[in-house]
């Protein structure tokens, strides 16, 4: 009974943490095809920079000019 005091602000904090990853993906990708950019998953391609974070695991990257 007395670890339902620890699991209950624990459970808390996973749920606020998750729910403001979509958020924060979505600005991040309108943000990198602002640039001109596109996402692309873990790093860029040869030949391009990162200019932002589309999400957790994709980067908004843009072709070198």
């Amino acid at each position: 009974m007395k670890i339902l005091f620890l699991l209950f602000p624990l459970l808390l904090l996973l749920v606020q943490g998750a729910a403001g990853e979509k958020g924060r993906g979505e600005m991040g990708e309108i943000t990198c095809w602002r640039k001109q950019g596109f996402c692309a998953w873990r790093s860029c391609p040869r030949g391009t920079h990162v200019v932002g974070i589309c999400s957790p695991a994709w980067l908004g990257c843009l072709w070198w000019s």
